[in-house]
């Protein structure tokens, strides 16, 4: 009889264990996919894909680019070969990224029903993802916008940050299902807050610095480094460069946007990445000489000085496709290393 009554108790702990590790497991596998679909949008925009099928959601009207053939054949002959926004391998670009973008969706709002329906065994609260299902809806219609207005630099630049938003949210929760780490001293981990905080602002604003600068296609108005064009600081045109409400290469006022324009774009993203590598530097040195917390100080630092690489890279060698994916890949990856250091130092707030 006690040999049951163990028995049952057992299989009603292992029930909400083996719900929390499935959800954790959802949780981790959208990540990874939020993560390819971030690199495989940039490769979308630069490899000039994002209007390969000019209408939404369809192409065409149409659920593919194969059943949308004869319009896109008309296309590609209108305007005089493959070179130009529309062909058959930039529709199947464009479309892969939404049909991947549709599964993200969709698994976000399966997280969401999951978080509601189990809160209680998860003691967690479902507002998180939630709000995640809300920036999901956005980023559609983000997605929706950067085809039916043209690319706009700012809708394409927040389409952008709303992917990467994604990201960092589905982290946060998938640090969530994880076991809170024992520190021997979790003072220290605590005083990290301030800092990773700090940190998480700064790196958020040179991505928004490197998606302005992508999707106004600056990233070679200076092909020479350390200086541009010759110059530490060659004329600029600041008031156009951060005009928002304009079209893709047009100032506010209808004109062709100057290449003092660009340079300004590109000078800013470049003067982003030594403040960035300053204090991200000091901050991963410090991570690292903080007890539990040397793998993620070294992970923060790796990444780093990868990206100034592929930084460097782009310019030198100008802008390489996959160093410029990779670039991409690189600012989601420091992102997201730094979200995981403000979580730790929260979680460590909360013991202290």
């Amino acid at each position: 009889m006690s040999a049951t009554i163990e028995s049952s108790s057992l299989l009603r702990e292992r029930g909400p264990a083996r719900a929390a590790l499935r959800y954790r497991r959802l949780i981790g596998f959208t990540l990874v996919l939020t993560f390819a679909l971030i690199m495989l949008g940039a490769y979308v925009r630069l490899t000039d894909a994002g209007l390969g099928c000019p209408d939404w959601p369809g192409c065409y009207g149409t659920l593919s680019p194969y059943h949308a053939q004869d319009d896109i054949a008309k296309a590609v002959a209108e305007q005089g070969g493959e070179h130009g926004p529309v062909s058959m391998g930039k529709a199947w670009r464009e479309m892969i990224h939404r049909y991947f973008a549709k599964l993200l969706g969709l698994l976000c709002i399966g997280i969401a029903v999951l978080a509601w329906r189990r809160r209680e065994t998860l003691r967690q609260s479902p507002a998180l993802p939630i709000a995640l299902v809300g920036v999901v809806v956005l980023q559609g219609i983000f997605g929706m916008w950067t085809v039916t207005l043209l690319l706009k630099p700012a809708i394409v630049t927040g389409h952008l940050i709303g992917g990467l938003l994604t990201f960092s949210m589905l982290l946060w929760l998938w640090l969530r299902q994880t076991g809170r780490p024992r520190y021997v001293d979790a003072e220290p981990v605590a005083a990290l807050h301030a800092p990773a905080l700090l940190g998480l602002v700064l790196v958020s604003a040179q991505i928004f610095l490197g998606g302005w600068t992508s999707t106004n296609y600056a990233a070679l108005a200076c092909t020479d480094l350390p200086t541009c064009r010759g110059q530490w600081w060659p004329p600029m045109d600041f008031a156009n460069a951060f005009h928002f409400v304009r079209e893709l290469g047009r100032t506010g006022d209808g004109e062709l946007l100057s290449h003092e324009a660009l340079t300004a774009i590109h000078v800013m993203h470049r003067v982003g990445a030594v403040v960035v590598a300053l204090y991200v530097g000091w901050l991963a040195w410090r991570v690292r000489a903080t007890e539990g917390l040397r793998a993620l100080g070294s992970a923060v630092f790796v990444v780093l000085v990868a990206q100034w690489l592929l930084g460097l890279s782009n310019v030198y060698f100008s802008l390489p496709l996959p160093v410029a994916v990779a670039h991409n890949g690189g600012a989601a990856l420091l992102l997201g290393l730094l979200v995981t250091l403000l979580f730790r130092a929260r979680q460590a707030r909360a013991i202290v």
